[in-house]
């Protein structure tokens, strides 16, 4: 199979779709790779790496587009990008359709075959690709949200772990899933007062017992969270809910009992953000502010880490990208149930409920494009 790695062209993402091991590994067994010039110099890869590994480099991302079978990348393609997608083309990465309806519409008509990171699910409901980036965007969130407590960001001028004598800062983080939890184990080792909340009385034990003792567990319904939000000085989004849009727990009516200087991070932004006010921002322009609360919302935060993410992402995904070249897409997801539930449009058909439902399309069942 002929595999194109295209640079990165969304505002601040550093990351690129595969390693220079990951080049090597595909072309062991076999595939043809192309790398765009310089789509690795951001995560500290060279473009003699790349050719080393195996690699043709091409110069723009005109080229990757037209010749390649397999797109490998990090982030969904961007407007720029839609017109240089060919029907039938595989495309492998994330896209979280539900939060971007436009994404959604030009894909159908590309009639492209868009498998995506985030739904690609095992049996016992684990996210594989997902798990590395919600890693890194759980220790980020505290490490952000931390940043934007500071006065000179905004924030109300508190140290997260407080210092002996004066009390840390107060951490609500809204969900228990890996993304949470990672939250929760960093704000937790930075001797922050953390209270984390899930609507799964199960999943709340299980991390009764594994978490540190500065971190409580809260049952997650409207009451709870409007009364946690009045104590917060860091409020985490960390809803997940695979394939579909993010249910608003904080509402815009909330932020008026919460504290000046309070700040928001949304790690849910990609999926259209489960605090209402939340809308995506950047890197370059990270935060904005209304009624007096930050919100810090980038859609990309493991971005700002490329070096770590892009390792941690190609060791996740390299082993489902080696089965879609080595079978082709069909074959490997007729054979794969966890990639099959990757894909969510192929040739003009949406095939993921979450993504039919997110905006009321046709939904067609993904059985009928691998016959």
């Amino acid at each position: 199979m002929i595999i194109g790695v295209p640079k990165e062209i969304k505002n601040n993402e550093n990351r690129v779709g595969l390693t220079p091991a990951g080049v090597s590994a595909l072309c062991k067994a076999g595939h043809t790779v192309y790398v765009q010039a310089t789509a690795g110099i951001g995560s500290g890869f060279s473009d003699e790496e790349y050719a080393a590994a195996g690699a043709t480099m091409l110069a723009s991302i005109e080229e990757i587009y037209k010749i390649a079978d397999m797109i490998i990348k990090v982030k969904e393609p961007i407007e720029l990008e839609y017109p240089l997608i060919k029907e039938n083309q595989l495309l492998f990465t994330y896209f979280h359709f539900a939060s971007y309806e436009p994404l959604t519409n030009a894909m159908i008509e590309r009639k492209a075959v868009c498998l995506a990171y985030e739904t690609v699910e095992k049996k016992d409901r684990s996210l594989p690709l997902l798990v590395p980036m919600s890693e890194v965007a759980g220790r980020m969130s505290i490490q952000e949200g931390a940043k934007y407590l500071e006065k000179p960001m905004g924030g109300r001028g508190i140290l997260l772990g407080g210092v002996p004598g004066v009390t840390p800062a107060n951490v609500l983080i809204l969900a228990g899933g890996l993304l949470g939890t990672q939250a929760a184990k960093m704000a937790a080792g930075m001797s922050a007062d953390v209270t984390i909340m899930d609507i799964s009385i199960p999943r709340l034990r299980e991390l009764d017992d594994i978490l540190p003792k500065n971190v409580k567990t809260v049952f997650s319904n409207e009451y709870n969270v409007r009364e946690a939000v009045k104590q917060a000085d860091l409020v985490v989004g960390a809803v997940l809910i695979p394939g579909a849009k993010a249910p608003h727990l904080v509402t815009r009516d909330m932020l008026k009992i919460m504290k000046p200087g309070t700040v928001l991070v949304d790690v849910a932004v990609d999926q259209g953000g489960c605090i209402e006010t939340c809308k995506p921002t950047t890197h370059e322009d990270p935060t904005y502010v209304i009624d007096g609360i930050i919100h810090y919302c980038v859609a990309n935060m493991p971005g700002a880490v490329p070096y770590t993410s892009t390792l941690a992402l190609t060791n996740a995904t390299l082993p489902y990208a080696l089965q879609l070249a080595n079978k082709g897409w069909k074959k490997a997801c007729a054979d794969n149930e966890e990639l099959k539930l990757g894909l969510n449009v192929v040739g003009g058909k949406v095939v993921y409920k979450g993504v039919s439902d997110a905006f009321n399309l046709p939904y067609t069942e993904v059985s009928e494009v691998l016959n």
